[in-house]
């Protein structure tokens, strides 16, 4: 009898262990297969949430403005925001294509001439006789030094070409984000509860409110602190290109939010084209425009401290490590994710590993 119900036991537990086997399987199996779906979305999805965070604040004030319409201020942050992304990108692709089908059509009827160097480009350090020379040969014979310099040229449009594929197709990913923030920010307090219990869940109720909290302020201080001077920079680096009358500047000032965002500064960019300038304009506006390349330069010098470190105070290292890590795993957009993920990542384990402060004691006296 009691080899019999021992018998019966391990059938049991054998048919148990079989059964739960079967359903950890069945469900990795359905694990794997959502994460192959939802791959292609997750970082539209992460981008769409901070984009919504940061602009909570916003939406919040301009819902009290329509009388708590959240719908209606929701629908104008969306169409805001489409235009702030779809006007520059429409309107750069746009003279980008115009530039590049008039230069074709003057190659084509042999009109196109090229001014010829100063000789003070020939003083330049490190690279001036080199350029004199290249300069020199495409305004005496172009096509002889399009000839001579063919792999060069063939490597840099490939290059130009894939960079403005790439942007293009991280104003698309944007348009999709700015999209997605709007459909969350029509419910965010319960999407701000879900976040909360989450994170209850994680590290424990008591801190579940602060790592919530903690967390907004990381994502709305590198929104601000960080992205948002790049983009002062860029647009301010654009309007000054278009004035001095540089070819491209549209994709210049790409070049420039790059720069800003991994905290590098955009006279990087701007300084090469400002003595370019001084080789081929009056010495008055290139003057004008190196002083103003310069104040763009320093600029994030005043913005940061008064759009960066609401409540956190985010190493400038981490930020740095997070965009070109980004950058290098997800693309272009990955400058933008990369720095509010680590940031994020950064100051959730420096406050989860603080030891927990003791509560003071009132004394009785």
């Amino acid at each position: 009898m009691t080899s019999a119900n021992s018998a019966q036991t391990d059938d049991r537990f054998l048919a148990n262990a079989i059964a739960s086997f079967i359903q950890i399987g069945v469900l990795l199996i359905l694990v794997m297969l959502c994460y192959r779906i939802i791959a292609p979305f997750i970082t539209i999805m992460v981008w769409g949430l901070i984009i919504s965070v940061a602009l909570y604040p916003a939406h919040t004030s301009l819902t009290a403005k329509l009388g708590g319409r959240e719908k209606w201020s929701s629908f104008i942050l969306v169409v805001i925001g489409l235009a702030i992304v779809i006007v520059p990108t429409w309107l750069t692709a746009e003279s980008s294509i115009h530039a590049l089908q008039d230069v074709a059509e003057n190659l084509e009827q042999g009109t196109v001439t090229i001014q010829p160097p100063r000789e003070a480009v020939a003083e330049w350090p490190v690279v001036g006789k080199t350029i004199y020379t290249a300069w020199s040969d495409a305004a005496t014979n172009l096509e002889a030094a399009l000839n001579k310099y063919a792999p060069q040229l063939k490597n840099l449009v490939q290059g130009i070409v894939g960079f403005a594929g790439s942007a293009l197709g991280t104003a698309l990913q944007f348009v999709i984000s700015i999209i997605v923030a709007g459909v969350l920010l029509m419910s965010a307090k319960s999407g701000y509860r879900t976040a909360r219990n989450i994170a209850g869940s994680l590290v424990g109720d008591g801190a579940g409110d602060k790592f919530t909290d903690m967390s907004i302020a990381t994502i709305r201080s590198v929104v601000e602190g960080v992205l948002g001077v790049a983009v002062i920079q860029a647009v301010l680096s654009f309007i000054g290109l278009i004035l001095i009358g540089v070819p491209a500047p549209g994709l210049w000032a790409g070049a420039v939010l790059v720069l800003a965002i991994i905290q590098l500064p955009p006279l990087l960019i701007l300084g090469p084209i400002a003595v370019w300038v001084f080789s081929v304009a009056e010495t008055v506006p290139a003057t004008i425009f190196l002083v103003y390349a310069l104040i763009v330069s320093v600029s994030d010098a005043f913005l940061k401290p008064m759009l960066l470190g609401r409540g956190v105070d985010t190493p400038m290292l981490v930020i740095l490590i997070g965009a070109i890590g980004g950058a290098i795993a997800f693309g272009i957009i990955g400058l933008f994710l990369g720095a509010v993920i680590l940031a994020l990542s950064y100051e959730l384990l420096t406050a989860w590993m603080a030891p927990d402060e003791e509560p003071a004691t009132e004394s009785n006296a």
